[in-house]
């Protein structure tokens, strides 16, 4: 059996590999299976926002951290495959909340900053680093800024200088890479890698996001779906549910994957 400290290991060489890293967001045991499963995954990632809404609540640290721990602990259980999760702020305790989450298998983690002071933010990322470390795991941490998700009412250059400065100190703080999720064009993706290294931010996938090829030639690092994949699960679903009320069944391409 692979170890957390050998998974962890792999993680991190899947970012600094010169492919691209895609990672399609589970939010459950099966749903891991059936990603882990799919040929071409190399690794798991949790999203947040769809386990808070797969345990009844909203998105944001409403879920209590012990719950989150737990349902990341279980797909990591469930898969042989380094699991990333989104552990959201850490939940005030940026260290405890890694620690933990290393303690049921977890290597490695989005932590986001919410756009708090960068001195604040930046002692997040040196306690998450720390943690790994004590725990003797080289742990991926994923430091992630809203500043394009909060930043739309504000002048596009002085957004992207945002981003940049805090790339730069999350970087240099000891995160493994920098992820600035919202729909980001190729000229800003380009200048965010110009500014922080090859293989050093991720994104986000979304409708209207630059397509994977654009993202591998710019030297991006990884790819991730968050909720979206929820989405496109629930959209099924709903579609599901109208087709039968209207008369119909189940699609013929369904495939019983469980």
């Amino acid at each position: 059996m692979t170890t957390t400290a050998e998974k962890a290991a792999e993680l991190l060489r899947l970012h600094t590999d010169p492919e691209l890293l895609l990672v399609v967001n589970v939010w459950d045991a099966i749903t891991a299976e059936v990603v882990a499963d799919t040929p071409g995954t190399k690794a798991l990632a949790t999203a947040s926002h769809s386990i808070a809404a797969a345990h009844g609540y909203p998105d944001g640290e409403v879920i209590p951290r012990d719950e989150m721990i737990a349902a990341v602990g279980l797909i990591a259980r469930t898969v042989e495959l380094p699991v990333t999760a989104d552990l959201e702020a850490g939940y005030g305790d940026a260290g405890g909340t890694i620690a933990r989450a290393i303690d049921v298998g977890i290597v490695g983690a989005n932590l986001e900053d919410q756009m708090k002071p960068l001195p604040e933010a930046v002692a997040a990322v040196e306690a998450a680093v720390a943690a790994g470390e004590r725990a003797g795991v080289p742990f991926v941490l994923n430091a992630r800024t809203d500043a394009f998700l909060r930043g739309a009412d504000r002048d596009p250059e002085d957004v992207l200088a945002d981003a940049v400065e805090r790339g730069r100190a999350y970087l240099d703080a000891g995160a493994s890479n920098f992820f600035a999720p919202g729909r980001l064009d190729e000229q800003t993706v380009g200048r965010l890698v110009e500014a922080l290294g090859e293989r050093k931010v991720n994104l986000i996938g979304i409708p209207g996001s630059i397509d994977l090829a654009t993202a591998r030639r710019l030297g991006v690092a990884r790819v991730s779906y968050g909720p979206w994949s929820q989405n496109v699960a629930l959209t099924a679903l709903s579609n599901l549910a109208a087709d039968v009320y209207n008369g119909g069944g189940l699609p013929a391409d369904t495939r019983k994957l469980n």
